[in-house]
């Protein structure tokens, strides 16, 4: 019985190949939509605001968040936890696997290669952590400024990269395809020009 753990346990922690991955979404839409259902992160943050009673000075935030997105809280609760459980009993012990031109480009903008802390892999470079940058007056600039950016893009443009890219797309609405195309856009901008400006020597 313990093997047979351990051997899931080994399993659960690597890299799950894309058809699996991409099976999973497919399954988890396909009940969405049988449901009558939106999949979408960003709606499920109005939806935090209301039930803490910000709808009583913001109208914006005046509405039935429990029976509109309750069980999208619930989804969001869940994907919190799982995301704890992962990150503490099923991480690797490896440095996460990125192409030779990828770690060449972060190093060139000062960040340094994929790593392994405590025996748990790092999902960020050690630089965005530490707290001499994220309590620095730049790294709280990029961090607000950047957290707001996020916010109002996503409220702006109806919904976040999960409910346009997954969702919009999976449903084939035209909104979601330009606001896709937008994302990636702004990815490569931020990639190749913004970045290099915040942090590059």
């Amino acid at each position: 019985m313990f093997l047979f753990a351990q051997e899931v346990t080994d399993i659960l922690s690597q890299p799950w190949p894309w058809y699996v991955a991409g099976a999973m979404i497919v399954l988890v839409m396909q009940l969405l939509v049988f449901n009558g259902k939106s999949f979408g992160v960003s709606a499920s943050m109005r939806a935090a605001c209301s039930a803490m009673g910000a709808g009583k000075s913001v109208s914006f935030f005046n509405f039935d968040w429990k029976g509109s997105q309750g069980w999208n809280m619930l989804f969001i609760t869940g994907a919190a936890i799982g995301g704890f459980i992962s990150m503490q009993f099923l991480s690797g012990s490896e440095p996460m696997e990125l192409g030779a031109k990828t770690i060449e480009y972060v190093e060139n903008i000062g960040f340094s290669a994929p790593s392994v802390t405590n025996g748990k892999t790092d999902l960020l470079p050690q630089e965005i952590s530490d707290p001499n940058f994220v309590f620095s007056a730049k790294g709280l600039f990029i961090l607000i400024f950047g957290g707001f950016l996020i916010g109002f893009g996503a409220r702006y443009a109806g919904g976040c990269t999960s409910g346009h890219a997954i969702s919009g797309l999976s449903q084939l609405q035209i909104p979601s395809l330009i606001a896709v195309i937008g994302f990636f856009i702004g990815g490569l901008t931020m990639t190749y020009f913004i970045l290099p400006l915040l942090f590059g020597a």
